[in-house]
């Protein structure tokens, strides 16, 4: 394989000049020395091998000697760089990395990535050098930065030769952070990529079908499992985990069906998936799940026998089993099954919700409260709010009755100096809880408490207390031991009995701590960090309620356990394709694969927990020790720190690799990315660094990855991990400025180049051709030579916090006149004013808006069809979560469509209902507002209480002139640059509809309707004309501060682009980003200007209609195009065409503005070139190119796989060419499809004579007089 931007040339004479140092050396007995040579065949050898071939190196019949090598470059290189003090040139270092990479060692190659960045100024456009660091970034778990790094990546080249595997590890990134819509499409593309990546297709067809079922999509998730195991030689591990989330989601899921029907196909699928894999202790706790459900007790407690047998501890099955025990009647056994899985999992809230109506249950109010406290302190805590009404009845119940006797036997002590909490059970205990090894050698538990008795002397007073615990629950077992069940007991004995052996295990665990220390809070996790296969899987649990607030563990398995599903365990670095799957119970390492953050999510639909061993260089299970203290921002960095020397002491020594080897876990404690900023400010450097250009000064992080993985790499280092606080400080703390993001000041609008926007077309096409790939880049059309769009970073200085709620720009208009007069439009169009609200527009023009009334809308069309948005009522300046318990940035809203007239009645009724509340209101005014305070009180609690629905319709289409004439004719009324169609108007000459872009669309509203945070369409300027009669509340930010935006929803696992959020001011304002507010009132039009971040909420009830608009402007087409190019690297659809558009404005428009000029000419340019570029390369290749044209009104083309605009022409297989459907694809995505296209068939729109003769022709017309502007 050709390396990828790195030459060795400067290394071979390098070489050539060591090597007759080492021959001299030779002489003199060095024999060492020359061993450090390489021969020219060798210096060739390594020519070839990059970043490119991570995973694919062991696959190569020269595998062995291929490692070899390496290992034999690093030290030549090692060497080299020593002996010249650093002082080498930067390909050095990036061709250092990638041997470091193919070997595994991630730390040296994060050291010699770093330098290479440091060094080199232009690192983009090194595509392997970018894939690297990304790997490198994607196993310490730094997924923010992993996503960046590959993404630049297929933006600099589309067709990179690893696209499948980045898309494939983008996807399993997206599926972590809950972004699902863009896992799925990088899922897709890597299932239709032929090339080979870690992961094979049926695997990846399961991500996708698990994408569906953890959206709750349950019937499209159905429906691909059935597909996937209709897949001819289907490995039987993938099998077994497709029956089991197929039997987990007729159990859990909505389908069809009655409850009988679901648990019995649930049941089947569940037992086929154990014949499929019988040590499967997921399907086995499911299973018992599933007969629980249904009464079949006996089979219930067996099946929960086989889980623990199969899969060791699991917090989950442990707090079904105590509710299987509590629905028994049998406290005591439900105890301890609880007891057991708040040791497993002390954050585990499902338990301690049911040891709580334990508690209760049996008149123990306190230890009750203790528990339901413990449970609302957990992260996965879904019913916060009931259990704090729980809290405050028992503690008035407890206030009456204060002599309360416990039941338990649990002695009269409070529950926190009890032995429920995690921090106060010895890893012992623990122990003996978990191995069915140990538990077979478990003697009565009454030998065992005499044995402790009798040293009760060397018991420390914390042991003490637990052994007269002990004690007292043994006494009371005894008396309780004519508890029964309600139907059959003497059939549940054998089911039960290997239960309350294994449950007096305890005993016997306290026993074997005795020597031992009780851990503190902060080592509540260390029981489980050591052993060989303990708490290898804790899924995650949710709550279902069971009877009161008993509650079961849900075992969806949410963000955190995205990966650990399915995968193929590679004998070789991520290359082997076949399947040979580990078993929960069998890993030889400790790997807990649930994030604490994630544990109990609210989905209870999802149980797969299927260890995933596939992807070498997998994402790292973070266990080892804090690097950093979570109360605090600052970190202290580990001991893999520092500081670069002329001896570049910590890219070379031995000590780095002893610290973060890729040996077992135990080596690889306390690894923490480093921070450091480059000593020029121009660029920040990466979040992993280990080098830095000055004495380094260790930087706060912030990482927006709050889930962890389960590792997939190098198969046969054990486990390679990190730790778990030091990514979460990586986390938490405040994030610098990495190196995918460019501090330098902005790149001019046109770059410089030997290519002449001015020369004649005739004259570009020749100077192109003659600069080749070294010229003008073949993808992208915006500032060629620059790197990849980034966000723009805070603007400097910040504002003082007396302007960060500056006064709206606002204009008042008394008559025609003033709609009309040029400064309006010159106003409104200033980069300066963000957002302008003309006041008052509706009477000055006369606008009849009655013709937007909802009245008349459903007497003209009242079958019309309405998007409608189901969200929340809350205030506008607000946004809390759904329980009401604290403010998120997400916004969530569930899509359905109706009908004008039904949406009419909805509206109408609603404005009813708020009539009669009102009026009640009146009646109990005095029971209401005695006082200020009460009022406000009210209002606090209808503020964070349950929340009322609402529906908000929105998105409907008024484009139709013959169905609403009569509206679009009214607009006509508008001055020019605010009108729906004009020829100042880039929209408009498009050719094509946009639907909402150059059409109308109306939005028909409640109070508290939302149109959450965005910016609109490749950035356009918005026109928003209030009809009423109510008013909406509107929030805005600059154009400037869009940057700041998308930090924060990274930081919150949203994506900027796609997720619907709605920021808290409290965030902005902290960061120094000014907010205008304002309202916005019937005959009031907003003008949104290029690139402002807005959202609104409705206070009334209103309509409103609204459209984009694109001055003629340099700041709307720059603004337009950047946006263009920023979603070409998120991998997301332009809705407007950009290339399209700007040949369209090249053929009808006469520009006079010099900057726009040379923006749309150069636009024109690389365009042109990318067209004869790839026309002459497809006749190269023999592939015939068949003329097809354009109709009138035809839209622009995208590829239908990776959605990127394709201009020219089309890709399009056989089939759909035969079909005249004309699916399209862009050449890349054919390539990847076909590789020599004979699949494909290539149509051309338009001749290439056309196309020069429009750039000739545009030229840059005389200026105009501002009037006419």
């Amino acid at each position: 394989m050709k390396s990828c931007g790195v030459s060795l040339a400067t290394a071979t004479t390098a070489f050539g000049d060591e090597k007759k140092k080492m021959a001299a050396g030779k002489a003199s007995g060095e024999s060492k020395e020359g061993s450090l040579s390489l021969t020219a065949e060798e210096r060739e050898a390594l020519g070839g091998l990059d970043s490119r071939l991570f995973g694919l190196v062991k696959l190569r019949e020269d595998g062995a000697r291929t490692k070899t090598l390496l290992g034999k470059a690093v030290r030549c290189y090692e060497s080299l760089i020593l002996k010249a003090e650093g002082k080498v040139e930067s390909d050095f270092f990036c061709q250092l990395g990638h041997f470091n990479l193919l070997l595994e060692d991630y730390p040296k190659a994060l050291s010699a990535y770093q330098r290479y960045y440091s060094l080199q100024s232009d690192y983009w456009k090194n595509a392997a050098f970018l894939y690297g660091l990304g790997l490198v970034y994607f196993y310490y778990n730094a997924f923010h930065w992993a996503i960046k790094a590959f993404q630049e990546v297929l933006y600099v080249d589309p067709s990179f030769c690893r696209a499948k595997e980045i898309h494939l590890r983008l996807g399993l990134m997206f599926k972590v952070n809950t972004d699902y819509e863009s896992s799925l499409k990088h899922f897709q593309l890597a299932l239709i990529d032929c090339n080979p990546c870690t992961l094979s297709s049926v695997e990846i067809q399961f991500h996708i079908a698990h994408l569906y079922e953890i959206q709750r999509k349950y019937h499209s998730a159905k429906e691909a499992y059935e597909q996937l195991l209709q897949t001819e030689n289907l490995p039987a591990q993938v099998k077994a985990t497709v029956l089991q989330q197929l039997g987990w989601m007729h159990h859990n899921g909505d389908l069809l069906g009655d409850k009988v029907t679901k648990e019995t196909y649930a049941i089947q699928y569940l037992q086929k998936s154990l014949e499929a894999d019988p040590n499967s202790g997921q399907s086995w706790y499911f299973l018992g799940r599933c007969y629980s459900s249904i009464g079949k007790v006996q089979d219930a407690f067996i099946s929960y026998r086989q889980s623990i047998d199969k899969s060791e501890a699991s917090a989950d099955t442990w707090c079904s089993i105590g509710v299987l025990y509590q629905q028994q009647n049998q406290p005591m056994d439900a105890l301890q099954a609880y007891i057991c899985a708040v040791q497993l999992d002390h954050g585990h809230a499902a338990a301690w919700v049911d040891l709580g109506t334990l508690y209760e249950s049996c008149s123990q109010p306190q230890d009750a409260i203790k528990c339901y406290l413990n449970a609302t302190r957990s992260k996965n805590c879904s019913n916060t709010s009931t259990l704090a009404g729980r809290i405050k009845f028992l503690q008035a119940y407890k206030a009456h009755h204060p002599t309360t006797e416990p039941v338990l036997g649990l002695s009269q002590t409070s529950i926190a100096q009890q032995s429920l909490p995690v921090h106060m059970i010895t890893s012992g205990q623990v122990d003996g809880l978990s191995s069915p090894a140990k538990r077979k050698r478990t003697s009565s538990p009454t030998k065992h408490l005499e044995q402790l008795h009798a040293n009760k002397d060397n018991l420390n007073p914390a042991q003490k207390l637990m052994l007269e615990q002990l004690e007292s629950q043994f006494v009371f077992m005894q008396q309780q031991n004519t508890l029964t069940l309600p139907h059959n007991c003497t059939n549940l004995t054998s089911a039960e009995e290997p239960w309350r052996k294994q449950l007096s295990d305890s005993a016997q665990g306290l026993q074997k701590g005795q020597s031992s220390h009780l851990s503190g809070p902060k080592d509540e996790q260390s029981p489980f960090s050591t052993g060989s296969a303990q708490y290898l899987q804790a899924a995650s649990t949710g709550i279902q309620k069971q009877t009161g607030l008993r509650t079961m563990p849900s075992n969806s398995v949410t963000q955190g356990d995205a990966l650990n599903h399915l995968s193929s365990h590679i004998a070789t670095s991520g290359g082997q394709q076949g399947i040979a799957f580990t078993k929960e119970s069998k890993s030889s390492g400790n790997r807990s694969l649930e994030p604490e953050a994630s544990r109990h999510a609210a989905d209870t639909h999802n149980g797969c927990t299927i260890i995933v061993k596939g992807l070498s260089n997998h994402v790292q299970q973070l266990m080892a020790e804090h690097v950093c203290n979570s109360n605090h921002e600052d970190c202290t960095l580990p001991n893999l720190l520092m500081s670069d020397n002329p001896q570049i002491s910590a890219l070379l020594t031995e000590k780095t690799s002893d610290r973060v080897g890729t040996g077992a876990c135990d080596k690889v404690n306390n690894i923490h990315p480093a921070i450091y900023t480059k000593t020029n400010n121009s660029f920040a450097s990466s979040p992993s660094s280990v080098i830095s250009t000055a004495p380094p000064s260790p930087k706060p992080t912030e990482q927006t990855t709050t889930h962890s993985v389960t590792s997939l790499n190098s198969p046969h280092s054990g486990l390679h991990t990190i730790t778990r606080e030091g990514l979460e400080n990586l986390q938490n703390s405040k994030k610098p400025d990495l190196p995918l993001i460019n501090h330098k000041p902005g790149p001019r609008i046109i770059p410089s180049m030997s290519v002449s926007i001015y020369s004649s077309s005739t004259e570009v096409l020749k100077a192109c051709r003659n600069l080749g790939k070294n010229g003008l880049s073949s993808s992208c059309i915006l500032l060629d030579k620059c790197p990849p769009p980034r966000p723009p970073t805070s603007p400097q200085p910040p504002l003082p916090k007396d302007k960060l709620n500056p006064p709206t720009p606002s204009i008042y208009l008394e008559n025609k006149r003033d709609a009309f007069f040029p400064p309006l439009h010159q106003f409104c169009t200033n980069p300066k004013n963000p957002v302008t609200v003309i006041r008052g527009l509706a009477g000055a023009l006369k606008l009849d808006l009655g013709l937007f009334s909802t009245k008349t809308l459903v007497e003209a069309n009242n079958e019309h069809a309405v998007e409608v948005r189901t969200q929340l009522l809350q205030p506008a300046d607000e946004n809390w979560d759904p329980t009401g318990t604290k403010k998120i940035w997400r916004c969530e809203s569930n899509r359905s469509h109706t009908t004008i007239a039904k949406y009419a009645q909805y509206q109408a009724s609603s404005f009813q209902e708020s009539l009669r509340e009102e009026n009640e209101k009146r009646m109990h005014h005095k029971e209401y507002s005695d006082n200020e305070s009460t009022s406000s009180d009210f209002s606090g609690k209808r503020r964070k209480g349950p929340f009322k629905t609402i529906k908000f319709g929105t998105n409907i289409d008024l484009s139709d002139d013959k169905k609403w004439k009569l509206q679009l004719h009214e607009l006509t009324k508008l001055p020019a640059f605010v009108r729906v169609v004009s020829a100042g108007n880039l929209l408009s000459h498009l050719g094509h509809t946009i639907l909402g872009m150059n059409t109308v669309q109306l939005y028909m509203k409640v109070p508290g309707s939302r149109t959450p945070g965005h910016q609109e369409n490749n950035n356009f300027c918005s026109v928003n004309i209030n009809i009423g009669p109510g008013d909406c509340e509107w929030f805005v930010v600059p154009e400037d501060y869009w940057g700041v935006l998308n930090d924060f929803c990274e930081k919150n696992n949203l994506n900027f682009l796609m997720s619907s959020w709605w920021p808290n001011l409290e965030d902005l304002y902290e960061a120094n980003v000014p907010v205008y507010r304002f309202i916005q009132r019937p005959g009031d039009l907003v003008w949104i200007n290029a690139g402002t971040v807005h959202w609104v909420q409705a206070i009334g009830w209103c309509n409103n209609i609204a459209w984009n608009v694109g001055p003629l402007t340099a700041c709307q087409y720059k603004l337009a195009v950047e946006r263009y190019e920023w979603n070409k690297l998120q991998s997301v659809k332009s809705v407007v065409p950009m290339v399209h558009l700007s040949w369209n404005v090249a053929r009808n428009v006469k520009v006079s503005d010099p900057k726009l000029f040379e923006m749309i000419k150069y636009c024109l340019l690389k365009v042109l070139n990318q067209c004869q570029t790839l026309r002459e390369a497809l006749i190269t290749a023999g592939k015939e190119i068949m003329w097809h044209g354009r109709t009138n009104g035809e839209p622009a083309h995208y590829c239908s796989i990776c959605e990127v605009e394709v201009f020219d022409l089309l890709f399009v297989t056989n089939e759909s060419n035969s079909q005249k459907t004309y699916i399209v694809h862009c050449q890349d995505c054919a390539r990847k499809t076909s590789g020599n296209l004979d699949n494909f068939v290539v149509l051309e729109q338009y001749k290439m004579e056309d196309l020069m003769r429009v750039y000739d022709q545009f030229t840059l017309a005389p200026s105009l007089s501002s009037s006419s502007s």
